[in-house]
């Protein structure tokens, strides 16, 4: 290869188209690659800003993707003879200045070796393997094309962005292929993903393995499936995915294999469709279309690919008449009025993989530009000194390539300190285009670049997906937990693999796929569903509710009954059974009486912070008033049957000091607790969300149940003085003898209290309350009955029986009399 200059200088490019299979097969996409770098150099040498008085040219060596062609052309262009000589260039003639080139990473990683040794630049378009970011071990190794260590945080982004967390992965038995497939599975399990199998194709197989393959995601229930290959490793899985009928699959494409033009669509149409992945990003080469589609045989006699291309393009063969009647009369030959408007490889343009390559030879040239446009004193080398444009060394024009920029826009070199490219990468969805063909379609991007303000940006409405309804396929191991439920991980399964549990009472998940339960705040409580906090009802003893209606109705009519019985009491005031009966005491007690039926108003409706503080102190100070007068009752009988003896010592007690006495002492010792009570330890309005879920309890917190069983003890101890007080003088000998009706009184309040308290301690809320208001009605109620309805009977309708001689105790004969009057 050669290139001019005045004087003439021999310098230029080296590349190679890759052919697929083998030598024997032509490609069309490698033609489109040997193109576009001759579109390049084209451009170039018309561009007198680029390097002016310089032509460049290319030397071409086709490797036909076999390793021994790769490494013997690369030491064939270090030596220039056909035989290659290592450490020996057996031409005048300086080599190229750079190497465009290899396309496999295993190929490039052999070819840098060697050009590393002697610090030749070396710029590949379609390596990605990460290892070649080694610098220690390639010095001089570029690449247009990103490494693939950009890809797999790229591929397991497009994994989580569809919310697919259970994929599979087919892998090539290649370096490309291994090294891909383990840190993808990384990344994938990194962004909360799972794997559901790994499998390799075995490149040494003659089948490949692929019926096992195919078997595995056939019968698996991950749908969607990444793989990292390349095209030539992929179809005969294709092939034989198409046999045994997989459908229903998703296929995430490496950036290997996303776009290559040498799947024939019409074959894997069906299966193929709406495969997703990354791939090159795709840049503008003006004028490159228009170039290709000018190619013809006899416009580019010294092309030597041209007429293999026009051969495979249409199908047809160049030959002459006699050659053609020798053949057979089936074959097609090429005439030249062909047309390359009308074949589908005019709309099918690699343009990706020939703008790395456009790229690769421009970062070169402007490498060149560096060099020849250096300023004596202000070179990169020793003592500030330039290369010579025409005798430079590799590694010179190595130093410029590494500092090299593609546009003026840029302000950091184009290759980073690894030799890597800006890592860009479009997003294209495989759609169905016209007569069974398929589209790459762009749908996103993801830009690691330093200047990229959005790493992974995809637009979801224009992806074509292969499911009846267009909606996105689900891959999942489990369904996803939905609202109000979590994610428990089955034993021995990987994490998404797991089952769904209902949130407990008074917890909520607000999201899907929820790893735990959140608890509702105190006031709140969970919805049926577990996916929102409601607040809670309250609860409390009410008016409005007709358990507290009826109870208020019954406190408010009983406590009519006492004053009835006081109004009875003083229209007969002066009968004689009213003033056995100690008219002061009776009147005292029955005020006493209606107090305790009224203090249970105090029990019901919202418990405030009054009403908390006088409840349990109104009901015990009503109360001791109530059974400290019935006490003073009970002694006044005893002492007055006492004092009727001859000489007794009882008689000075007689009268009303004792009794009024008994009453205050009794009292006043209950309203001594009570204001303790409310000094040390006050009741306060409290909320309870302890006793039933779902509910808070306004309630009366006693502040110190010691306190409030003191209380209700002292009660207690005062009602069992007058039981035994009044027990013991049942049998005194009287007509009407008091002591007996205040023990049936007070038997029957001690049996109402003490059925109280294991009713009280066994219930909560309302309900404890309407067990103590219905506790202080009866108790209320029975001292009323047993103490004053007989009176009042007697009063109303035994008038007989109200008289003095009655009371007296005469014979049976006088009482007789009396009746029948």
């Amino acid at each position: 290869m050669t290139s001019s200059w005045r004087p003439r200088l021999q310098r230029g490019l080296g590349s190679r188209p890759t052919p697929p299979d083998g030598a024997q097969r032509f490609g069309l996409q490698y033609y489109q690659m040997v193109k576009s770098m001759l579109f390049a150099i084209e451009e170039i040498n018309n561009n007198t800003n680029l390097l002016p008085n310089i032509t460049l040219g290319f030397q071409i060596y086709d490797t036909c993707t076999m390793l021994q062609r790769s490494l013997k052309g690369t030491l064939w262009i270090l030596s220039g003879h056909e035989e290659p000589i290592p450490n020996f260039r057996c031409q005048r003639s300086l080599p190229p200045a750079a190497i465009i080139g290899e396309s496999i990473s295993t190929h490039s990683i052999s070819i840098a070796h060697i050009l590393g040794q002697y610090r030749y630049p070396q710029v590949s378009y379609l390596s990605t393997s990460p290892l070649l970011s080694d610098r220690n071990q390639f010095p001089s190794f570029f690449r247009t094309i990103p490494s693939d260590d950009f890809q797999y945080g790229g591929l397991a982004q497009l994994v989580t962005h569809f919310g697919w967390t259970w994929v599979g992965i087919v892998a090539s038995g290649d370096n490309y292929g291994q090294l891909g497939s383990q840190l993808v599975q990384q990344e994938i399990i990194k962004n909360g993903a799972c794997v559901a199998f790994t499998e390799n194709i075995i490149l040494s197989r003659v089948d490949k393995n692929v019926f096992h393959i195919a078997q595995v995601i056939k019968n698996s229930a991950a749908t969607a499936i990444v793989i990292f290959s390349s095209t030539s490793y992929l179809i005969p899985l294709l092939d034989e995915m198409v046999r045994q009928n997989v459908t229903g699959k998703t296929w995430i494409a490496s950036e290997g294999w996303s776009t290559s033009y040498l799947v024939p669509f019409e074959k894997y149409s069906e299966l193929m469709s709406s495969t997703i992945g990354l791939a090159m990003f795709s840049g503008e080469m003006v004028g490159f279309q228009e170039y290709f589609m000018r190619t013809h045989p006899s416009k580019a006699p010294e092309d030597i690919f041209v007429r293999r291309f026009w051969e495979e393009a249409f199908g047809c063969q160049w030959l002459d008449e006699d050659a053609l009647m020798m053949k057979d009369n089936k074959i097609k030959k090429c005439t030249g009025d062909e047309k390359l408007e009308s074949l589908p490889i005019s709309n099918n343009m690699d343009v990706r993989t020939t703008y790395n390559i456009y790229k690769a030879v421009y970062a070169t040239v402007l490498a060149l530009k560096d060099l020849m446009m250096c300023i004596k004193g202000g070179g990169p080398f020793i003592q500030e000194t330039c290369a010579n444009i025409s005798d430079f060394h590799p590694w010179q024009l190595l130093c410029y390539i590494k500092r090299v920029r593609l546009s003026r826009e840029d302000t950091e070199p184009f290759f980073d300190e690894h030799g890597n490219p800006p890592a860009r990468y479009d997003i294209v969805n495989w759609q169905p285009g016209p007569k069974g063909t398929i589209r790459h379609v762009k749908v996103g991007s993801y830009d690691t670049s330093v200047t990229a303000r959005k790493t992974f940006m995809i637009n979801s409405s224009i992806v074509q997906w292969n499911t009846k309804n267009t909606q996105v396929p689900v891959s999942v191991c489990s369904p996803s937990c939905p609202k109000g439920f979590r994610k428990v991980i089955i034993p021995g399964k990987p994490v998404c693999c797991f089952q769904c549990l209902q949130c407990r009472l008074g917890e909520i998940s607000n999201q899907t796929d929820s790893i735990e339960c959140f608890k509702c705040p105190w006031d709140q409580w969970s919805n049926e569903n577990r996916d929102q906090c409601i607040p809670k009802n309250t609860d409390f003893l009410s008016y409005e509710e007709t358990f507290g209606a009826i109870l208020a109705a019954s406190s408010i009519f009983s406590s009519v009954i006492p004053i009835i019985i006081m109004g009875l009491f003083f229209c007969y005031r002066n009968t004689p059974i009213v003033k056995a009966n100690n008219t002061h005491l009776s009147f005292l007690l029955l005020v006493s009486l209606t107090l305790c039926f009224l203090c249970s108003l105090t029990f019901i409706g919202w418990p405030t912070e009054k009403k908390c503080l006088i409840r349990q102190a109104a009901f015990g100070t009503t109360f001791a008033l109530c059974v400290s007068s019935i006490l003073a009752k009970t002694f006044m009988v005893v002492i007055a049957f006492k004092a009727t003896k001859p000489n007794s010592n009882l008689r000075r007690w007689v009268g009303p000091k004792l009794s009024y006495t008994i009453i205050i002492a009794g009292t006043l010792i209950q309203v001594v607790l009570c204001a303790l009570w409310l000094l040390l330890t006050p009741p306060f309005s409290d909320y309870n969300i302890h006793v039933y879920p779902g509910l808070i309890i306004v309630e009366c917190n006693e502040g110190s149940p010691i306190a409030f069983w003191s209380m209700l003890g002292y009660l207690g101890l005062l009602a069992t003085i007058s039981f035994i007080v009044a027990f013991l003088a049942r049998k005194l000998p009287d007509s009407f003898n008091e002591a007996r009706f205040i023990t049936f009184s007070m038997l029957a309040f001690l049996s109402v209290w003490l059925s109280f308290i294991p009713a009280y301690l066994s219930t909560r809320g309302k309900y404890m309350v309407a067990m103590e208001i219905f506790a202080i009605l009866s108790s209320s109620s029975s001292l009323v009955s047993c103490l004053f309805f007989p009176k009042c009977y007697i009063i109303l309708f035994r008038s007989e029986m109200n008289t003095k001689d009655y009371l007296m105790g005469r014979d049976a004969s006088q009482r007789k009399v009396v009746k029948r009057i």
